[in-house]
């Protein structure tokens, strides 16, 4: 609508996105994900994932046992 002629005009359709958050958690997501991969290379090993998966068993078995 016109606001000087009162009459209907089309408007041009803008998308604006005032909350960043949806798009931002997926970013956070992955980041948190390299990070946890991150620990599990540090604490276990970064040879093999055969050697890790061993490493891990055996820390699980002894966390079992405490």
């Amino acid at each position: 609508m016109n606001l000087q002629t009162k009459q209907p005009e089309s408007a041009e359709y803008e998308r604006s996105d005032v909350c960043a958050v949806p798009a931002a958690s997926v970013i956070v997501e992955n980041v948190v994900a390299f990070e946890v991969a991150r620990a599990l290379v540090e604490k276990f090993g970064n040879d093999s994932l055969a050697e890790m998966k061993a490493r891990y068993d055996l820390f699980m078995k002894m966390a079992r046992e405490r």
